[in-house]
């Protein structure tokens, strides 16, 4: 220590003597070492503030595609497009886009058929420098827009398929349908889709009055409803006309097939496209319906599905086809007859706490001469059995009994005819919406509601539909159609409404799981929604059962204790730790819980006696097999639980009272 402290003194020494000899060098060190730190900095603070430029974007569409590409981005030629075309189709796509790629391809199909109709134009809406990028805020790509001469944009919200684009655009070049004779507006009116009817003269110049508002009425309904379930049509004749209520010129008729038709009220509401659209979709209704769930985040289906029991029908679609397919008419035809009530407007049908029992309840109006009782139109041939004494002197009462259906599909000899299910809405308990779905586009949600055979192999069973389901949100419970190869579409599905619609339905609820694991040899057994019965219900078995969720945090806390568990009593074979993932498997509702984790102990031979672990206690492994050591008896008999062969309720009962 004393020798370094020496030696750092004397470099301190001779450090001053050479300051003082040479202050120049001094200066020089001091000067070069502020240069070279300023120099450090601000080359590097340079270099953090370099951003390389983006790649100038390139063309999307293939040159020989009818299709304009403003890949620059040049939103403000747009408008000058659009005036020299009486139909342009606005594609706003982000390059990187794999929704807008898996778009390119189907929209240069509908362009090479459609290209001498309607100009197509694509812009690249996501490169910076371009002027869509500053001026639209879009919140997903790519985003379709139909611009008809003045109006627009229509926004097209359906499915990015060809068929599907394709048929849009042809509704739009079309958006209402000439109506020229008596027999073409009665073919138009027999469908059971809601129809308006409007009735212009063309006696001005260039167009009656109101005729523009009506055709932008009618593209008013595209925009929100992509199908155009709302079909508008024009009558140009008076005597054409008089086949309606048209009072005058200029009117617009609503035909409804179940309901009282109506004609706008021109008195009470602005004649706009806006006012006329809105009031046809505010009183029109349907028996089908077609569902689109946009394959995104959605409450499409939710907002369906709680109005009601829904029958979902997975069909094979065209949207190209003039008219609808075999199956989808054989649908409506069936969805008409459910719905046509012919009776008494003053009677209602109420079930009664007897098995398939209904009474028809009627009210005489005050003033009115008398409100007969109607025959039963579900069964023609069946009367009313006897009248009761009147609750009150407006009020008489009628009731009788409605056969019930066989839980199996019967075969055509058992059907009761056409009028097996007409009328069948006013005389249930539980109303039925008919819902059809594109079986090709929407075939995922098939497979969750319990289809077991793939898209392809279901279209192969001619005159059946590709999956049929009714579903009952309420009741958290959903049925499946089982087809038979002896019956046709219409009797299977007239049984299988029938069978939903009594008062205590025969269909059985399906129950969806996972598949079974083939691996066996694990210390607790997974049990799914298949297996439950054969592995719980064991009688020759004391099952330990936790029920679970992927999302439950403390489940997962509770897999080592039950790890551990399994190795205490793996001696044992008449033991058996089992577990089973409640989110992902349907169990009947005898063996559901309403909290987990819950441990359930299902002792053999006394499956009807399952003990539940308490819920005030922790579940740890002391408390555990505690709870398992005083619920099972076999644990008490070693001998018993490792060596006896299985036997009997009965001989086991007999041999413990000996």
């Amino acid at each position: 220590m004393l020798l370094l402290r020496r030696l750092r003194q004397a470099l301190r020494r001779q450090l001053l003597i050479l300051m003082a000899r040479r202050p120049a060098l001094l200066c020089g060190a001091v000067l070069l070492g502020v240069l070279m730190v300023l120099a450090v900095k601000f080359t590097c603070g340079r270099a953090k503030n370099v951003v390389a430029p983006a790649r100038p974007p390139v063309r999307f569409f293939s040159p020989e595609a009818p299709v304009l590409d403003l890949y620059l981005g040049q939103i403000d030629q747009v408008e000058r497009l659009r005036s020299v075309a009486e139909v342009s189709l606005l594609f706003l796509y982000a390059p990187w886009c794999a929704h807008s790629m898996a778009a390119r391809q189907e929209l240069q199909l509908v362009a090479h058929k459609l290209s001498k109709q309607v100009q197509f134009v694509a812009v690249n809406c996501w490169w910076s420098q371009g002027r869509c990028r500053k001026q639209r805020r879009l919140y997903h790509y790519p985003s379709l827009q139909l611009f008809y001469r003045r109006f627009g944009p229509i926004e097209y919200k359906g499915p990015l398929e060809a068929p599907y684009v394709e048929s849009f655009i042809l509704k739009v070049l079309r958006p209402f349908t000439y109506l020229p004779s008596v027999a073409a507006l009665r073919d138009f009116l027999s469908h059971h889709e809601p129809r308006v009817v409007g009735f212009f003269q063309f006696n001005t110049s260039p167009q009656p009055p109101g005729f523009l508002t009506y055709v932008w009425s009618a593209l008013q309904a595209l925009h929100r409803d992509f199908r155009g379930a709302v079909r508008f049509g024009v009558v140009t004749s008076r005597q054409v006309a008089q086949e309606l209520p048209l009072p005058q010129e200029g009117a617009v008729y609503l035909h409804r097939s179940f309901n009282t038709s109506l004609v706008f009220p021109r008195a009470e509401l602005n004649f706009t496209s806006h006012a006329i659209c809105a009031w046809v979709y505010q009183h029109y209704h349907t028996v089908v319906q077609w569902l689109q769930p946009p394959g995104t985040k959605s409450r499409l289906l939710e907002v369906e599905l709680r109005k009601g029991p829904a029958l979902l029908l997975f069909l094979p679609h065209d949207p190209l086809e003039a008219e609808p397919s075999a199956l989808q008419l054989q649908v409506e035809s069936l969805a008409v007859r459910y719905h046509s009530c012919a009776r008494a407007p003053c009677c209602h049908s109420l079930p009664v706490p007897r098995f398939s029992a209904v009474c028809e309840l009627c009210r005489e109006p005050v003033g009115a001469s008398g409100c007969p009782v109607p025959p039963v139109p579900l069964y023609p041939c069946v009367s009313c059995s006897c009248v009761l004494s009147a609750y009150h002197h407006h009020y008489t009462a009628c009731c009788h009994t409605i056969p019930l259906r066989a839980p199996a599909n019967p075969g055509p000899a058992s059907t009761a005819g056409d009028a097996g299910i007409t009328g069948l809405r006013c005389l249930a308990n539980r109303t039925l919406r008919f819902y059809l779905l594109d079986a090709k586009l929407n075939w995922p949600l098939a497979l969750r509601l319990g289809a077991t055979h793939n898209h392809n192999t279901a279209l192969q069973h001619t005159g059946a539909p590709a999956f049929a389901s009714i579903v009952d949100l309420k009741d958290e419970q959903h049925y499946v159609l089982q087809p038979s190869s002896f019956t046709t579409l219409t009797q299977d599905l007239e049984s299988f409404i029938m069978n939903f619609s009594t008062p205590y339905s025969p269909l059985r609820r399906h129950l969806t799981g996972q598949q079974e694991s083939g691996s066996s040899a694990t210390l607790i057994t997974d049990v799914t929604c298949a297996s439950f019965r054969r592995t719980v219900l064991n009688v020759q078995q004391d099952v330990l059962l936790l029920y679970y969720t992927q999302w439950c945090g403390f489940c997962s806390v509770l897999h080592h204790i039950f790890v551990q568990l399994a190795r205490l009593l793996q001696g044992n074979t008449t033991i058996t730790v089992a577990r089973v993932n409640v989110a992902l498997n349907d169990l009947p509702w005898e063996f559901m819980v309403d909290r987990v984790p819950t441990v359930l102990l299902f002792p053999r031979y006394r499956k009807h006696q399952s003990v539940k672990f308490p819920v005030e206690q922790p579940l740890t492994l002391p408390n555990l097999l505690r709870f398992v050591l005083r619920s099972v008896d076999s644990l008490h008999s070693p001998e018993q639980g490792t060596s006896r062969s299985p036997q009997s309720p009965a001989a086991s009962a007999g041999s413990s009272t000996d």
